[in-house]
C-alpha cells in the first residue's frame, strides 16, 4: 500500500507517516520545503500536484496540509489534490476543520452546514465543497483542536503564555474538542483502509475552554495552572471568532476501533 502525505512535516502529516509506515505501508510525504526527506510540493501549484501524485500513483492520498492565513493552501490546494487524487484513483481524506462552523451552544453532527464567521472557517468550508465535488467517494475528516507533545501548536502556545515567551491570554469562552495527534492520526488511517465516504467528525470526547486546555497543559509540564493568562474572547479583541464549538463525534467512536481520548487522559492530568 503505497499512502501519499500532503503535509507530511505538520504535527498531524508526521504522525500519519509514522503510523503507515509502522504498519508496513510505502509511505511518501510532502512539504513546503522538502525538509525532512519528504518531496517538496507547493499545492497550490496545480500542475506541481498533477506531477507529483502521477508520478508517485499513490492507492492512498492523505491530505493534512493547511495554513491558516492562506486561502489558496486551505481551498486552492485542497482542490488540487483532490483532482489529482481522482485521476489517480487514489483514495483520498481530507483533513477539515472545526473552524468552519459559527458557534451554537448545541453540538454540530457530522453533516452540519458549515457556517463560517471568519476568513479560515470560509476557506476550509471551500475546500470541502471542492473535494465532495471533485470525488465523491473521498473522506472529509472534521476535527479540532490538535494536541499531543510539544509538536502541537496548542501545547507550545499555552506553554510560551504560561512563561512568558508571548503575550497574550486563552478565552474563558471558547469551547472546543481537543484530540490527541496519535489518535486522531490512527482513524484517518483506519477510515481510509475503509469505504466510507463523505463527512465525519473525529474530535476528542472532553469539552473544555481554551482557558482549561491551556492549565491542563500547564499541569502537564509542571507548572502552576493558576499562572495561565485568561480572558474572555471580548476582553482579546479578536473581532469575529466562533465561540462554542462541540463535535458530536459519536458516529466516529461507534465506526472506528481506534479510541478517541480525552485531553486530560491524552495530557495525564485526567
Amino acid at each position: 500500500m503505497r499512502t501519499l502525505i500532503v503535509g507530511a512535516s505538520g504535527h498531524l502529516g508526521g504522525e500519519v507517516a509514522r503510523l503507515a509506515s509502522a504498519a508496513g505501508a510505502e509511505v511518501v510525504g510532502t512539504s513546503t520545503t522538502g525538509t525532512h526527506g519528504w518531496s517538496r510540493l507547493d499545492i497550490t501549484d496545480r500542475e506541481a500536484v498533477l506531477a507529483l501524485i502521477s508520478g508517485v500513483r499513490p492507492d492512498v492520498v492523505i491530505n493534512t496540509a493547511y495554513r491558516a492565513d492562506s486561502w489558496t493552501i486551505c481551498a486552492d490546494g485542497a482542490a488540487h489534490v483532490a483532482f489529482a487524487a481522482a485521476g489517480a484513483g487514489a483514495r483520498l481524506v481530507h483533513i477539515s476543520s472545526d473552524a468552519l462552523h459559527g458557534g451554537r451552544p448545541e453540538p454540530y453532527p457530522d453533516d452540519a452546514v458549515p457556517t463560517p464567521i471568519y476568513p479560515y472557517g470560509a476557506a476550509k468550508a471551500a475546500a470541502e465543497t471542492a473535494v465532495a465535488a471533485i470525488d465523491p467517494a473521498a473522506v472529509l475528516v472534521r476535527t479540532s483542536l490538535i494536541v499531543g507533545d510539544e509538536r502541537s501548536k496548542q501545547v507550545q502556545l499555552a506553554l510560551n503564555l504560561t512563561t512568558g515567551r508571548a503575550r497574550g491570554a486563552l478565552f474563558t469562552d471558547e469551547v472546543r474538542c481537543p484530540i490527541d495527534a496519535t489518535d486522531l492520526a490512527a482513524a484517518i488511517l483506519e477510515l481510509a483502509a475503509t469505504d466510507y465516504a463523505g463527512l465525519i467528525n473525529v474530535a476528542g470526547p472532553q469539552v473544555v475552554t481554551r482557558a482549561e486546555l491551556g492549565r491542563l497543559v500547564a499541569a502537564r509540564y509542571g507548572l502552576d495552572p493558576a499562572t495561565v493568562p485568561v480572558c474572555t474572547v471580548a476582553e482579546g479583541g479578536m473581532g469575529a471568532r466562533p465561540a462554542e464549538i462541540r463535535l458530536d463525534s459519536t458516529r466516529a467512536a461507534g465506526l472506528l476501533k481506534t479510541p478517541l481520548r480525552g485531553v486530560g487522559e491524552v495530557l495525564g492530568v485526567a
